[in-house]
C-alpha cells in the first residue's frame, strides 16, 4: 500500500504525513487539483489517496475517484475536528486520524452520490429557497413516504452498512429524537428546495433531488 496526500486548504499537516509525496489543493478542490495527485496514485502498487481537509474536500474527492473510475483507489480522511463524515463513519480526527491514514486497513463501503453526480460522505440538508425556510413538497426513501406538505427541512446521511442511506425530516419528536427511514434512495420532490451537500450549497434552488447507492462500492480506510 503506497499513500499519496493531497492537502487541502490551509489546514496544519499532521506529523505521520510528513514522510509522505503531499501535494496542495484548495479547500473546495476542482477536477484539476487532483491531477498530479493521481498520476502519482497511478505508478504504485495498492494506491491510497490522503485527504487532508474538511467534508467538502472528501467528498470532492470521492466523487473525482468515481467520475474518473478510480474507485479501486483506498481512500483516507484526516480532518483537523469533528464532522458529519466521522460521526457518520466513526471516523478519527487530527493525529489519529494520521496514523490510521498510513497503517489502517481499507473496506468497502455503500457509495452515495445524488442525480448531479456528486458523492455524499457526511450529510445533506435541504430547505425551502427562502434563507433556510419551511421546505414544501413530498419526500420518500425507497417506497415509504417521509413526509408530504410542509416540513421545517429534512437531512439525508449516508451510512456505512446496506442499504446505504438514511434520511429523516429535519425537527425532532417529542419522544424518541428523530424518525429515520433506511433505503437505497431518497427523493424529494419541491417547488423550490436549497441543497447544501457536505457544506457546500448549491448556488440555485432545484424542484426534485435524488440520492442513492452508486452501483460501484469505495473503499474507506479504517484503524488496523
Amino acid at each position: 500500500m503506497t499513500p499519496v496526500v493531497l492537502k487541502c486548504g490551509d489546514g496544519p499537516l499532521p506529523l505521520a504525513l510528513r514522510s509522505l509525496d503531499v501535494f496542495n489543493a484548495p479547500a473546495r478542490p476542482e477536477k484539476d487539483d487532483f491531477d498530479e495527485a493521481f498520476a502519482k496514485l497511478e505508478t504504485v502498487e495498492k494506491p491510497r489517496l490522503v485527504i487532508v481537509g474538511d467534508d467538502g474536500a472528501f467528498a470532492a474527492a470521492l466523487t473525482r475517484l468515481m467520475r474518473t473510475e478510480r474507485l479501486h483507489i483506498e481512500l483516507a480522511y484526516v480532518p483537523e475536528e469533528r464532522t458529519d463524515a466521522t460521526h457518520a463513519y466513526g471516523l478519527r480526527t487530527g493525529s489519529k486520524a494520521a496514523s490510521i491514514a498510513v497503517s489502517g486497513v481499507a473496506r468497502p463501503l455503500p457509495l452515495i452520490r445524488d442525480d448531479a453526480g456528486i458523492a455524499l460522505v457526511g450529510e445533506a440538508r435541504i430547505y425551502g429557497s427562502e434563507h433556510a425556510g419551511e421546505l414544501i413538497g413530498e419526500a420518500y426513501v425507497d417506497d415509504t413516504r417521509l413526509f408530504s406538505g410542509t416540513v421545517p427541512g429534512m437531512r439525508i446521511v449516508p451510512i456505512p452498512e446496506l442499504p446505504g442511506v438514511r434520511a429523516t425530516v429535519d425537527k425532532r419528536r417529542w419522544f424518541g429524537g428523530h424518525r429515520w427511514l433506511t433505503g437505497r434512495a431518497v427523493q424529494l420532490g419541491s417547488p423550490a428546495a436549497v441543497l447544501t451537500r457536505d457544506g457546500v450549497r448549491t448556488p440555485r434552488a432545484v424542484k426534485r433531488s435524488t440520492f442513492y447507492r452508486h452501483h460501484e462500492d469505495w473503499l474507506l480506510v479504517y484503524g488496523a
